[in-house]
């Protein structure tokens, strides 16, 4: 545990006009931090982690190879999602992927374990660049960006791989660049990193990657060290550019592209990182079992498997959704309200009960206050099996914020993160962010502004139960409370899922459906060139046409699509598209045709227009989306009017 003899300010963490916010803000960590040690919440004995042995440098790429749905590159098993998931790869993802292959099957070897296939095998190259080691980490910052791009194929038993036909695709929609072209093209200001800290308006693109951007800046700019202030009015504001295709949450697609989203954004993140130099490690060395049952110490995921039982569309737990309401019901304007420890005796009543009566919704939350609910939501995440956010991460982005990059790289950074995490972790630090800023709007009243949520919250979020020196730990903690106001400041913006994401889901889909349909071996030769046809004319394709029970494309003319509305009076419309038609245009129309009565009418504002099949699971489209545009990149999709779900 720290001790406050150890208060030394990390060079990127102060600037001198804030000595005073900064003595503020540490006050109100350090009672947090006696908070957290004298009580324990009501004097509960802390779980105690359980020591495992360290993973090896196999081991930790092995699991991170799994983590991103690669596990076929270690059991050799034919799989289509892992091939179809290679082949969208942009150079800077590929890479990274090569080289934690490479630093597993090197390990293997030395192991004399079983035989494990070269990575030449997967990627198809014929050497590796000089230099380019799993021990040599400057490979990647000095020069990995002038290898030439790496083929975006697997090799199989067969000459020709099915892959192969599947087309690369314009900078502007995966973030690798074609022949001829660079990203700088595609970033309104390629210099972003070499610049300080100001107050002003930037725009943020979501069009190219993340890490092709990074590896497209001179390296005399990329690592141009920075001034670091915290202030609050410090943090750029960030204006999302928004395309033809409009933006999308990450509520808004289904759970099975968000499972791939959450695979390449760990893929992109380490990408990210390796860009700079940087070891993105997660070396696990504790193990904490979550209890069954209960609401304290149980995992997010179990509890929301037990919500659903009541509410099947819920997607943050229900207890720490009422811990929000009863302190917005009377704690929002209540001075010190996440500094304040409460009533001992009452928080601990009230833990035991609701450890035993909330699942059976027999509680009685009327007879707690404010002050308690806050105590207990601060109990709930800090007695999480596992932090809400991945506190192994920290120490590579303590490494980034010491570079001094410019805020967006850290935005860049944190949103892959956002991305990565678990639907659970996610959907909740959504809401929390939520609430807080609800808590922060009556700073004047309540004194909690964004600096105090931060610095409080920031040990119970992200927590390590690993032993650390007490510099490290205040390093890991300043580290985290920055991560939290980040989040607070840019809370509209961050589930926002990167549309060159989407991209690389929509061909990880196509490639998926190609795979499933491969010709037999005797029609190799002609396999290319009908397969490249299809994909290239993908209106005439056999490839990806649905069954004989959904719509055939030959039912409607080109540019006019059948929108489906099941619950509404008027449960079909063919729409004439044209260059402008948005999403929310075709919802006005529904909405004129079923105007007859008002109840239609408030079915109508309560839904969206969904893309649904083809290449995406679904996808709700944001009502400034222009239709035609989706419909060229989707012409297979169904078109639904439905509900959008809420938390």
């Amino acid at each position: 545990m720290l001790s406050k003899e150890s208060l030394q300010t990390p060079a990127f963490s102060r600037s001198n006009s804030q000595a005073s916010v900064d003595s503020a803000s540490m006050e109100d960590f350090w009672r947090e931090i006696e908070s957290i040690k004298d009580n324990s919440i009501a004097g509960q004995e802390e779980q105690r982690p359980t020591e495992v042995k360290p993973l090896d440098e196999g081991e930790l790429e092995a699991e991170w190879l799994q983590d991103v749905g690669l596990s076929t590159l270690i059991s050799g098993d034919e799989e289509e999602d892992g091939k179809a998931l290679l082949s969208t790869l942009s150079r800077t993802q590929a890479a990274a992927v090569k080289k934690r292959y490479n630093t597993y099957t090197q390990t293997m070897r030395k192991k004399n374990k079983q035989s494990v296939r070269d990575v030449r095998d997967i990627f198809g190259v014929s050497e590796s660049p000089p230099g380019d080691t799993c021990d040599n980490h400057t490979a990647q910052e000095d020069g990995a960006q002038e290898d030439k791009e790496l083929p975006r194929v697997i090799k199989t038993d067969e000459p020709l791989s099915i892959l192969e036909t599947i087309p690369d695709m314009p900078v502007h929609t995966n973030g690798s660049p074609g022949p001829g072209q660079s990203v700088q093209n595609a970033v309104r200001d390629d210099n972003y990193l070499e610049k300080n800290i100001s107050p002003e308006t930037e725009e943020l693109s979501f069009e190219v990657s993340y890490s092709e951007m990074i590896t497209e800046v001179p390296k005399r700019n990329k690592f141009k060290k920075s001034d670091f202030k915290k202030e609050d009015y410090a943090l750029t504001k960030f204006i999302v550019q928004k395309t033809r295709f409009g933006l999308t949450e990450a509520g808004d697609l289904s759970a099975e592209d968000m499972k791939k989203v959450r695979h390449l954004s760990l893929i992109e993140l380490t990408a990210f990182f390796d860009a700079f130099g940087i070891q993105l490690k997660r070396n696990k060395t504790e193990k904490v079992k979550g209890r069954d049952n209960g609401i304290f110490g149980v995992p997010l995921a179990v509890l929301l498997d037990n919500d659903r039982k009541k509410d099947p569309g819920v997607k943050v737990p229900l207890v720490l959704q009422k811990f929000f309401e009863k302190v917005e019901e009377s704690g929002l304007e209540s001075e010190g309200i996440f500094r304040l420890s409460g009533c001992t005796a009452k928080v601990k009543q009230y833990r035991e009960e609701l450890d035993t009566r909330f699942n059976a919704d027999k509680f009685k939350w009327d007879k707690m206050c404010h002050r308690e609910a806050a105590v207990m939501l601060k109990a709930f995440f800090r007695e999480l099996p596992t932090s809400l956010f991945p506190v192994e991460y920290i120490p590579a982005f303590i490494s980034l914020l010491e570079r001094g990059p410019h805020i967006k790289v850290q935005f860049q950074a944190l949103h892959l993160m956002i991305m990565a995490l678990p639907d659970v972790n996610r959907d909740t630090a959504q809401a929390l962010m939520t609430f807080f800023n609800k808590v922060i709007a009556n700073e004047s009243k309540n004194r909690m502004n964004v600096w105090n949520i931060s610095t409080v919250m920031a040990p119970n979020l992200f927590f390590s139960r690993s032993k650390h020196f007490d510099y490290e730990e205040l390093l890991l903690a300043n580290t985290a409370a920055h991560i939290i106001r980040l989040m607070l400041k840019y809370q509209k913006i961050l589930w926002k899922v990167p549309s060159f994401l989407i991209t690389q889901v929509r061909r990880m889909n196509e490639a998926t459906l190609l795979l499933k349909k491969q010709l037999p071996s005797v029609k190799k030769l002609l396999r290319r060139k009908t397969i490249e046809r299809e994909v290239v004319n993908p209106k005439t394709s056999k490839v990806l046409q649905k069954s004989p029970s959904s719509r055939r494309l030959s039912d409607v003319p080109e540019g006019v699509i059948r929108v489906h509305a099941p619950l509404l009076s008027k449960v079909s419309m063919a729409i004439q598209l044209n260059s402008q038609t948005k999403a929310k245009d075709i919802l006005a129309k529904f909405q004129y045709e079923n105007s007859h009565s008002s109840s239609e009418c408030l079915k109508i504002q309560n839904q969206r227009l969904y893309e649904i099949g083809g290449n995406i699971g679904q996808h709700c489209l944001d009502p400034d989306a222009y239709i035609l545009d989706v419909y060229h990149i989707n012409p297979q999709a169904e078109w639904v009017i439905k509900p959008q779900p809420n938390f």
